[in-house]
């Protein structure tokens, strides 16, 4: 069981002049922060809050395109972002608009390619500051990071081998993608963006609304969810622990070669 938590929402320092996206609980140190999500129905109900709502369909590379042109229209800075996006367990059928699996598609594809189209904004906040501070990428893993310790690069879109894993498997490949990229996205833009990623716990979101039974009950206990933002290419854990991540995610070739399939497939598919 994890400890209880010496970090809240409470703790977090202002952020005025600050730009965010996806980050609710920002919203209270003062900072500009953008909604990116595809219901717009859900984002206007917290318009109150949030005043600023991005269009965003991390299954579809054209959404991704259009978000970010939409977002650097507006901010020449971006100092924190949030991937906190996600698929959990969709159906193995459902696929994003590249005929991507969902999970993989939203869950890394995505997060990659917005990530990407964002580093202008990214990296002006070093430049503009003389690299005394720096942006914050927090890209979201999970326990399931722990659960494979390869990728299987042919289960991507649909194939039988997509078929054979099934549902879980491919999620956890996703988490673990998740961590391996952001581990070289630290080794490659470390001392321009601080990026980190984090195990925020089981927390009751809508991801769990695919469960069934038992596996719905036990995950949807409450939890605090953690940044680590500060702490270039790290791996925290339930609360806000500095976790050593497992060495398959660590290891140079599997990094590499992820990083390389991401941007092949995002160059013939956007």
């Amino acid at each position: 069981m994890a400890p209880k938590p010496k970090f809240s929402v409470d703790d977090i320092p202002d952020l005025s002049g600050k730009v965010v996206i996806r980050a609710k609980a920002i919203l209270l140190p003062n900072a500009k922060v953008y909604l990116a999500c595809r219901n717009e129905t859900k984002a206007n109900a917290a318009i109150e809050k949030l005043p600023i709502y991005l269009p965003l369909d991390l299954a579809s590379f054209k959404s991704i395109q259009v978000a970010a042109n939409n977002f650097l229209s507006k901010e020449k800075e971006l100092h924190i972002l949030f991937n906190n996006a996600g698929g959990l367990e969709p159906d193995v059928a459902e696929l994003t608009d590249e005929g991507y699996n969902l999970t993989i598609g939203v869950n890394v594809l995505g997060h990659f390619y917005f990530t990407k189209l964002l580093l202008p904004a990214l990296l002006a906040v070093a430049q503009n500051s003389d690299g005394a501070i720096k942006a914050r990428v927090v890209n979201t893993a999970s326990v399931a990071t722990e659960l494979t310790s390869k990728l299987e690069y042919e289960a991507v879109k649909e194939s039988p081998v997509r078929r054979k894993l099934g549902t879980e498997p491919l999620y956890y490949q996703s988490k673990f993608a998740n961590l391996v990229y952001s581990t070289e996205f630290s080794r490659r833009y470390g001392q321009q963006i601080g990026p980190s990623c984090v195990n925020p716990g089981n927390l009751a979101t809508e991801l769990q609304r695919t469960f069934r039974g038992m596996k719905r009950f036990i995950i949807m206990y409450v939890g605090t969810c953690t940044e680590g933002a500060t702490f270039n290419g790290k791996y925290f854990v339930p609360w806000a622990r500095l976790w050593k991540p497992s060495p398959a995610s660590q290891d140079i070739q599997t990094r590499e070669q992820l990083w390389d399939w991401l941007e092949e497939e995002q160059v013939k598919d956007a």
